[in-house]
């Protein structure tokens, strides 16, 4: 079975942990253990979240004014490289000792004429006060908006349009190597309008959006986001909240799931799930085996599929 699975970025720091390397690859290396087993008979394809990596690299650059903080397309592509060697290091360590693995760059082209150019409104980097934000704007060319008490810089996030390695993905994978890949939603980039000149976007790819894309142009059989919550919740929060074991793309769409919670998470589900005819599972990352297997967390199939009661 061919199985993408999208790690969240639980998987590398969880919430008020440090960003130090050891913390993180502490956290990959329990990430490895769960993969493991699943690596085992199947085709195995890992993506990755890589926001706070980002942001701490946009931190250290502020504290360098002598040089122009990188594009998020270099900030992408190094972060890649960075997680992905973790990843394959962690992974070497558990799997058998002739099990081939490798990380790929990974270039997410984006349309220049998508909307979503014309509405900043993804997040990223340190927080400011409004006057420091208001003065990097001016200087830098950046739109901010508030975020809580403070403020922050916010860039598009179009959609994934073609994940361009998807050739020597599809090749490594025909050859039984575990791939790591499309980390952070991609690098983003886009042919310059008019040519087939290839340059880096000034934009953030959703990595929900993005691992959903790649399931589906490598014709995965099965679509896994992996994240610190064990299921999908119907009344999420209420006294009478209950997990949804197993549900469709009409029914999970009908929920309305807040875009700060799990909306983009259902809404890759949905997408890979109404374009392939193949299911997806959403569920926490220590219980890897039991959703793969469709015994733990929220497993979406077609609306063809016949659909059981909730769990729980």
């Amino acid at each position: 079975m061919r199985i993408v699975v999208a790690l969240g970025g639980n998987a590398l720091l969880q919430r008020g942990q440090p960003m130090t390397a050891e913390q993180q690859r502490a956290n990959i290396r329990t990430a490895a253990r769960q993969l493991a087993p699943v690596a085992d008979g199947n085709e195995l394809v890992i993506s990755h979240g890589n926001g706070p990596q980002v942001g701490l690299l946009a931190l250290q650059a502020a504290a360098y004014p002598e040089v122009e903080a990188y594009p998020l397309d270099v900030l992408g592509a190094q972060t890649e490289g960075m997680i992905g060697y973790m990843i394959e290091q962690e992974l070497g360590n558990v799997l058998p000792f002739d099990r081939p693995f490798a990380s790929l760059l990974t270039m997410v082209e984006v349309d220049p004429a998508d909307p979503a150019f014309a509405d900043s409104t993804k997040f990223i980097g340190p927080v400011y006060e409004r006057k420091e934000a208001e003065r990097l704007a001016a200087e830098k060319g950046w739109t901010v908006r508030q975020d809580g008490t403070h403020w922050r810089r916010v860039v598009p996030s179009p959609q994934p349009v073609r994940i361009f390695e998807i050739r020597p993905i599809r090749w490594l994978l025909e050859r039984g190597c575990v791939v790591v890949c499309t980390g952070g939603g991609g690098i983003p980039t886009m042919y310059e309008p008019g040519t087939r000149t290839l340059v880096g976007a000034e934009v953030v790819i959703d990595k929900d959006r993005a691992s959903a894309l790649l399931a589906e142009q490598l014709e995965a059989d099965l679509f896994i986001m992996a994240t610190d919550v064990d299921a999908i919740y119907r009344g999420y929060g209420r006294p009478d909240q209950e997990p949804i074991g197993r549900t469709t793309p009409m029914q999970l769409e009908a929920l309305n799931l807040p875009a700060g919670s799990m909306g983009p998470k259902a809404e890759a589900a949905i997408a890979f799930v109404t374009r392939t005819g193949k299911p997806a599972s959403i569920g926490r990352l220590s219980q890897l085996g039991g959703v793969v297997a469709g015994a733990q967390g929220t497993r979406i199939e077609p609306e063809t599929a016949r659909v059981a009661a909730p769990a729980g």
